[in-house]
């Protein structure tokens, strides 16, 4: 057959034509593909990790409440790696302005789980949860809660019962001071628990205060120090943060013990042991529960028999048959054959406040608002 140019214009156009059509249907099915791809990151990303806030009361510091805390904190970045993002903003006052300030900026921050970690707190908190009902609000040692806030503590009053104990055999004189920060029943039950240790040891010892009104405050908590020195006070516990009582105590020759935190390094001549609190074990608890659904609004208080609090860091000076003394009462206190607020108690002025054989409940702990005797003065309005 003879090809005209016709033929060939025409073949010509027919392979444009299927070309063209052909380009067109690729060129269409393209975007799908694209899509597809650009889709698939999408559905492998990582989520975003939950952040988690800590407000302290006091400098991060190296030892004792605050520095207890922020132990912790690290400790839920190393249990859960990259699933959380935290922060911590220390020095936050009490005042209910300030702590508010501060609570409704970590929630506008983006922060789904918050922790305050002292008493003050508490109204600050109840008020900024009300407006974040997506957040979750945790406050340590207040008795307030909401559908979003929890309420959590650690039963500090075992710690300072076993360090009683090992007061009542150390003390040479009998006379046990404390320093106070402020008296509230969390503190004032630090106070009688530590005096019921040494007087079940030693019925004759007695335990002089001084309050200082503040949490934290290294000169304030020296002069106090100084002071019941002065007194005869051969052996001190404090209920304030920094290391200063413990080395007041190795400067004047005294013993003492660390508090919320292993404080030997600055006194270890004078460190007897310390009331350590491991606050991981329930922040690494409450953060899981957020990041798999189950968190709820509840109040926790625990202690030696959930690990959350110990006597320990001992003084290699401290005799064998001390330490022996302190297990054995430790171990009463955790199975409930020898609790520790068990009657007859009476308050320092002669009334009984619990029976014979009566064991003190929660209730009555978190109401104590007098000195147990042995304890000398009086409470503060």
């Amino acid at each position: 057959m003879k090809l005209t140019r016709r033929h060939t214009l025409a073949a010509a156009l027919s392979v444009a034509l299927v070309s063209l059509f052909g380009c067109g249907q690729k060129e269409e099915a393209k975007p799908a593909a694209s899509a597809a791809m650009e889709a698939a990151p999408a559905a492998t990303a990582k989520a975003e990790p939950l952040k988690v806030a800590f407000i302290y009361v006091g400098p991060v510091g190296d030892a004792g409440w605050t520095y207890a805390h922020d132990n912790a904190r690290k400790a839920v970045e190393a249990k859960y790696g990259d699933k959380v993002k935290t922060s911590f903003v220390e020095n936050v006052p009490e005042s209910a302005a300030d702590a508010e300030r501060v609570i409704r900026d970590l929630a506008n921050q983006g922060n789904k789980l918050i922790f305050g970690t002292t008493f003050g707190y508490m109204e600050a908190m109840l008020k900024v949860a009300k407006d974040f009902p997506d957040v979750k609000f945790e406050h340590a040692t207040g008795y307030k809660t909401a559908d979003n806030l929890a309420q959590y503590d650690v039963r500090t009053y075992e710690g300072a019962y076993l360090a009683g104990v090992a007061a009542g055999k150390m003390s040479k004189s009998g006379k046990l001071g404390v320093v106070g920060s402020v008296a509230i029943p969390e503190v004032l039950r630090n106070i009688n628990s530590f005096t019921i240790g040494a007087r079940s040891i030693n019925p004759k010892a007695t335990t002089q205060v001084i309050w200082i009104n503040k949490w934290f405050d290294p000169g304030k908590e020296r002069e106090a120090a100084i002071t019941l020195i002065g007194q005869g006070v051969d052996v001190l516990m404090q209920n304030t943060d920094s290391a200063a009582v413990v080395q007041t105590a190795q400067e004047k020759g005294v013993y003492a013990f660390g508090w919320d935190s292993d404080m030997s390094k600055f006194g270890e001549k004078a460190h007897l042991a310390a009331s350590v609190i491991d606050w991981s074990v329930y922040y690494n608890k409450r953060v899981g529960e957020v990041l798999d659904g189950s968190w709820k609004s509840e109040s926790t208080w625990w202690g030696l028999k959930e690990n959350m609090i110990d006597l320990k860091n001992f003084n290699a000076a401290m005799p064998d048959d001390v330490k022996k003394l302190v297990a054995d009462k430790r171990q009463g206190v955790i199975d409930g054959t020898a609790p520790i607020w068990k009657g007859p108690i009476k308050d320092n002025t002669g009334k009984e406040v619990l029976g014979k054989d009566a064991v003190a409940d929660d209730k009555f702990l978190h109401e104590v608002k007098f000195y147990v005797e042995g304890v000398l003065g009086k409470v503060p309005g």
